[in-house]
C-alpha cells in the first residue's frame, strides 16, 4: 500500500480576489459610460430601477462594507447619502470608491476573510462570502444595465472584457 502525501494549496489570493472584483467593476464602469445621461438616469423597464440608481447601490455597498469590515463597526446599510444628477459626478463617485475599496480591502488579513462578520448589521456570513456577494450583486445589477441598454438599441460592452483599459 503506498501512501501519497497531499497538501492543501491556496485556490485564490486576496490579491487576485480583488484583481477579480476590480476587474467586474471595471466592466461595470464601460457600461455606466455607455449610457446616454438621460437615460442613465431615467430609462427604465418593467418597473425596475434606472441604472444610475442601480449604480448608487453597488456605491453604496462596497466602501462602506468593507470600511465596516475592517472597522468592525456594523453600521446598517445606507444608499441616501449620495444622489448624482449627472453620468460625469457618478463616475467620479464610482472611481473614488474604487480607491476606498483598494484602501480597505489591503487592510484585511488573510485570517479575517474566514471571520464571520454581521454586514451592515444583517448579514451574517464570513467576511469571504459578503466579499463575493458585492461581485455577485455587481453582476446581476450590470446584466440589467445591458438589458436596457440593448432595449435602447446600445452594443454592451463585451462581458468577458473585464480587464481591459478604459
Amino acid at each position: 500500500m503506498t501512501t501519497t502525501a497531499t497538501s492543501t494549496k491556496q485556490f485564490m489570493t486576496s490579491g487576485q480576489l480583488l484583481e477579480h472584483w476590480q476587474g467586474h467593476r471595471n466592466l461595470t464602469r464601460r457600461v455606466i459610460e455607455a449610457f446616454p445621461e438621460k437615460d442613465l438616469f431615467e430609462f427604465s423597464i418593467a418597473g425596475m430601477r434606472p441604472f444610475a440608481k442601480l449604480a448608487v447601490e453597488l456605491i453604496s455597498i462596497g466602501g462602506p462594507a468593507l470600511k465596516g469590515i475592517v472597522d468592525k463597526n456594523m453600521e446598517a446599510y445606507n444608499e441616501e447619502g449620495f444622489a448624482p444628477k449627472t453620468k460625469e459626478e457618478l463616475l467620479k463617485k464610482w472611481d473614488e470608491e474604487t480607491e476606498t475599496i483598494n484602501h480597505y480591502f489591503a487592510q484585511i488579513s488573510e485570517e479575517r476573510f474566514q471571520e464571520t462578520f454581521n454586514l451592515f448589521g444583517q448579514y451574517e456570513f464570513p467576511v469571504y462570502q459578503n466579499i463575493l456577494y458585492f461581485v455577485d450583486n455587481e453582476i446581476h445589477h450590470r446584466g440589467q444595465g445591458y438589458v436596457y441598454l440593448r432595449a435602447l438599441g446600445i452594443e454592451p460592452p463585451f462581458f468577458w472584457e473585464r480587464f481591459s483599459v478604459r
